[in-house]
């Protein structure tokens, strides 16, 4: 796919009114090797929603810059790490090179895509969250997913369907949430995607379903909510702030990934979005404890190119 002229990932650092976090992974691209990019692609942060299978997308994107090359290097940076940026050579076989911790997984990803036929080349990179890891939202499933999409489409290559681009992943990273990464491949807006039980070969895999869950269509509002200060004090201080919310109108509150974090996810009416923000805020500044931090969440669709 080309980028319209409109959409010049070239020009989309020195672009005004394009989104600032695609300008800044534009313009970080540019800064850390010295190329401009050939595509900008995002993908959304995902959450589990409480229920068995069901997993949306965030309207918060993970941007990934990128920029062929024919050399066999890969070359990585975030502005996350701005000190561990790193030039590697693309290795297909053996022990992979030493990488700084935050690579290591994406260069993974790389390799495998490598052995896929995809981006032997090599590709310049740059990735780019817009949230914190305080906030609570796995950045790894859209970081590589959007990553993946990125190498393929610089290399003008026919891209894998997204279903065989989720299979490579998983084979690739085990140990991450299969789920939220479907998400971040396949979401819509305003609706959460429902996974099937279990792991299914991929011939007999049911086609994938999804329901409603909008909640600004409904009249309510979903907030990430999200605990600050040491580790020890986190169960509590969530605890506690989820109470504080649920009596001040919340409707429901739930971890977004699998298992327990600093952050929750909260349903509330949205006319009831003050009292629960002031209701906390009160009670932990009046216990000396470091205020939570709140973020509405939009439900949003899946990863995209951007230019």
């Amino acid at each position: 796919m080309t980028a319209p002229a409109a959409l010049d990932p070239a020009l989309l650092a020195r672009r005004a009114t394009a989104d600032p976090l695609f300008r800044l992974a534009a313009y970080a691209l540019e800064s850390a090797h010295g190329v401009r990019p050939a595509a900008v692609w995002s993908a959304p942060y995902a959450f589990h929603l409480g229920s068995p299978g069901l997993v949306a997308a965030a309207g918060w994107p993970v941007a990934v810059a990128a920029a062929p090359r024919t050399d066999g290097l890969v070359r990585l940076s975030s502005l996350s790490h701005p000190a561990h940026s790193c030039d590697l050579p693309l290795e297909l076989s053996g022990p992979p090179p030493a990488a700084p911790d935050w690579a290591v997984r994406p260069y993974a990803v790389l390799r495998a895509l490598g052995r896929a036929g995809y981006g032997r080349g090599g590709t310049d990179l740059h990735v780019q969250g817009s949230l914190a890891e305080a906030a609570g939202l796995a950045t790894g499933e859209p970081a590589h997913c959007a990553l993946a999409l990125a190498v393929v489409s610089v290399h003008g290559q026919v891209p894998p369907g997204r279903e065989q681009l989720a299979r490579l992943l998983a084979r690739t990273l085990p140990d991450g949430d299969d789920a939220l990464r479907r998400a971040v491949l396949f979401a819509r807006p305003g609706q959460a995607l429902l996974l099937a039980p279990g792991t299914a070969p991929a011939t007999v895999r049911p086609p994938r379903r999804y329901v409603a869950f909008d909640p600004a269509a409904t009249g309510s509002r979903l907030v990430l909510l999200a605990v600050r200060g040491e580790p020890a004090a986190v169960p509590d201080d969530l605890a506690r702030a989820v109470a504080c919310a649920r009596r001040a109108g919340a409707l429901s509150a739930w971890p977004p990934g699998p298992g327990p974090g600093r952050s929750v996810l909260v349903l509330l009416p949205a006319a009831r979005s003050a009292a629960v923000r002031t209701t906390v805020v009160e009670d932990f500044r009046g216990r000396g404890r470091p205020v939570p931090r709140f973020l509405n969440i939009a439900v949003a669709g899946a990863a995209r190119r951007e230019a």
